[in-house]
């Protein structure tokens, strides 16, 4: 095992305690031994702080201080990042299974050219954990859906470290789509390398900044607007529109 790649998860947190015992413990229990956890506090007001203590070990790493938004915590946890693989999973989520990290890993080891692997993810409605509603299967991406506001299922996407020298880090001018902004400078501009599998890596609380009600939608879709018309590439709200079509083959009632 020490001869293989370290891993670094990063979590980004802020009022969580309501389900980061979950985020927390789907990382201690992974049969992968080599993972640093980098968890980034919001200066938490609740009792996140108190629990992210109350599973502590030695491979788990804190920040807590204030930042200007999600984006811009991120980048604080991707420069603290000392592996090899990195991995981003939110304080609602959770891997899916012990076996995650090293199925990833084992991705990696199996094609040394690989530079980023997209995993698929299931998607539950708080409160009712007991099966998905939909499925993000990560192989029925196409790079022409960046076009549409659709991107990779963004929290099964791991990455090599060396993957930030080439795309760089998140920016955080962007309130709620700095993710869509990094994976197409990533794809699209930067043409890494990416295994996709349809493996579920994680677990996704739906309900998150991006899916919580129209008006998260409507500012989504004109950050993700602003975002093409930067890289050159033309859409319009009738076009970003047409992603929400696509998500009602991934429903599974």
């Amino acid at each position: 095992m020490n001869n293989l790649p370290k891993v670094s998860i990063i979590t980004i947190c802020f009022n969580s305690a309501a389900t980061i015992a979950d985020t927390l413990d789907s990382v201690r229990n992974q049969s992968y031994q080599s993972i640093e956890h980098i968890i980034v506090d919001g200066c938490s007001t609740d009792a996140t702080l108190d629990i992210i203590q109350s599973k502590w070990h030695n491979g788990m790493v804190l920040k807590s201080e204030k930042d200007h938004g999600l984006y811009d915590a991120l980048n604080k946890g991707l420069k603290m990042c000392s592996g090899d693989i990195i991995g981003i999973l939110h304080s609602d989520d959770h891997l899916a299974n012990p076996q995650v990290i090293e199925t990833i890993v084992g991705f990696f080891e199996q094609d040394k050219t690989i530079e980023a692997v997209s995993s698929s993810i299931e998607i539950f409605k708080p409160g009712k954990l007991s099966k998905p509603y939909r499925v993000y299967k990560a192989t029925n991406f196409k790079v022409w859906q960046f076009r549409i506001g659709i991107q990779p299922p963004h929290p099964g996407f791991f990455f090599h470290k060396n993957a930030i020298t080439k795309v760089g880090y998140f920016n955080s001018s962007y309130k709620i789509s700095g993710d869509f902004d990094w994976l197409l400078r990533a794809i699209l501009k930067e043409k890494i390398n990416v295994k996709y599998s349809n493996y579920v890596s994680v677990n996704m609380l739906d309900g998150g900044v991006s899916s919580s009600g129209l008006n998260s939608k409507k500012l989504m879709n004109k950050e993700n607007q602003r975002i093409l018309k930067a890289h050159g590439i033309y859409s319009n709200s009738f076009l970003m529109y047409l992603k929400y079509l696509f998500k009602i083959f991934q429903l599974r009632y």
